[in-house]
C-alpha cells in the first residue's frame, strides 16, 4: 500500500519533533559539562551521581564507578544498626562500656576520654558519634556489635552489590591488601533516597537516621546555604574524598553522592565544587516551569 504524501511529509517532520530535547535536557547537559570541567583540572579521580527527589530522574558521572568510601562507609553501618535494633537484637537505650583496648586512632572524641578511663554510653550515642564526630572507636564498635557480614547481606538484600563493608576502621595493612570499604557514585546516591523516602527499617528510624546526619558538619554543609537542610556523611582518606548527602532544596530536594580517589598531594577536596554545581542545577529547575519560564 502507498502511503499519501501529505501522510508522509507528517510522518517525516514528527520524528525530529518527538527527538527534541527538554529544557531540562539542555540543563542537565551543561551541569555534566561544567563537572567534565572540573574533572579536567583536577589530579585524580572523580565520579558524581544525583537523583532529583521531586522526578526520580537521575544523572551521572562515572557513577557506576567503584571508589574507596572512607568514613562515608558508616551509612550503611547506620543502617543496619538500626535494622538490628528493630529485630530486637539489642535496644538503641542498652548501654555499652567501652576501654582503652578499643582505642584505634584517627578522629573523634572517644579515644580521648578513654584516657581517662572507661566510657558508658548507649548504642544511640555511640552511633550518633560515628556520624556527627566520624568517631573510629565508636564505629569498629559498632561494626562489631553488628557484624560485618550483616552489614553486606543487608547490602544484598537492598540489591547494592558493589558497596562493600571489608574492613574496620585503621586498618593500614588490610588497606595495603586492597581490603577497602567501597561503593560507587550510584549505589550511594539511590541508599539515600531510600533514606529520604522512609523505606529503610522503618519511616520513624529513616527520619531519626537522616535527624543524626544532619548533624555532620562538612563540605556539603559549607557548600550550600545554612537556611537549606542538608543530612550527609563524608569520607577521606589519603587520596580519597567523598561524600553523599540529601539536599533539602525548597521545591527541588535532591540527593548528591560526590566521589574522588587517587588524588594527588595537591589536589584539595572537589566535594564542595561539585556540590556547588548540583545545587545550582537544581536551584535553576526549582525556579521554573517545564517550558523554562522563571516563575519562583
Amino acid at each position: 500500500m502507498i502511503m499519501p504524501k501529505a501522510f508522509l511529509c507528517a510522518l517525516l517532520l514528527a520524528v525530529p519533533a518527538l527527538a527534541q530535547p527538554s529544557i531540562e535536557d539542555l540543563l542537565e547537559a551543561k551541569t555534566l559539562s561544567a563537572i567534565a570541567d572540573l574533572d579536567r583540572g583536577f589530579d585524580g579521580a572523580i565520579g558524581v551521581a544525583a537523583i532529583d527527589l521531586t522526578t526520580g530522574r537521575s544523572f551521572t558521572y562515572n557513577g557506576g564507578t567503584v571508589f574507596a568510601q572512607a568514613s562515608s562507609i558508616k551509612i550503611p553501618i547506620l543502617i543496619r544498626a538500626f535494622q538490628a535494633a528493630a529485630e530486637g537484637r539489642f535496644s538503641l537505650d542498652e548501654q555499652l562500656t567501652l576501654t582503652a583496648k578499643d582505642k584505634v586512632g584517627g578522629s573523634g572524641q572517644i579515644q580521648r576520654q578513654l584516657d581517662e578511663g572507661p566510657v558508658t554510653l548507649p548504642v544511640r550515642d555511640l552511633l550518633t558519634a560515628m556520624m556527627r564526630d566520624s568517631d573510629n572507636v565508636a564505629t569498629n564498635r559498632a561494626i562489631a556489635l553488628v557484624e560485618m557480614a550483616s552489614v553486606n547481606r543487608m547490602l544484598d538484600e537492598l540489591g547494592f552489590l558493589n558497596t562493600r563493608l571489608r574492613r574496620v576502621m585503621i586498618d593500614a595493612g588490610a588497606a595495603q591488601r586492597n581490603l577497602e570499604n567501597v561503593s560507587t557514585p550510584v549505589e550511594m546516591a539511590r541508599l539515600a533516597r531510600l533514606l529520604y523516602e522512609g523505606k529503610l527499617v522503618s519511616p520513624r528510624a529513616s527520619e531519626e537516621m537522616i535527624a543524626i546526619m544532619t548533624l555532620v558538619d562538612a563540605a556539603m554543609r559549607k557548600a550550600i546555604p545554612e537556611e537549606i537542610r542538608v543530612a550527609s556523611k563524608p569520607g577521606g582518606v589519603p587520596g580519597v574524598h567523598c561524600e553523599t548527602g540529601i539536599v533539602y532544596l525548597r521545591q527541588r530536594p535532591f540527593v548528591v553522592s560526590v566521589m574522588s580517589a587517587a588524588a594527588g598531594e595537591s589536589a584539595g577536596n572537589p566535594v564542595g565544587l561539585l556540590t556547588g554545581i548540583v545545587l545550582r542545577h537544581f536551584q535553576r529547575l526549582a525556579s521554573i516551569n517545564e517550558a523554562g519560564h522563571r516563575v519562583r
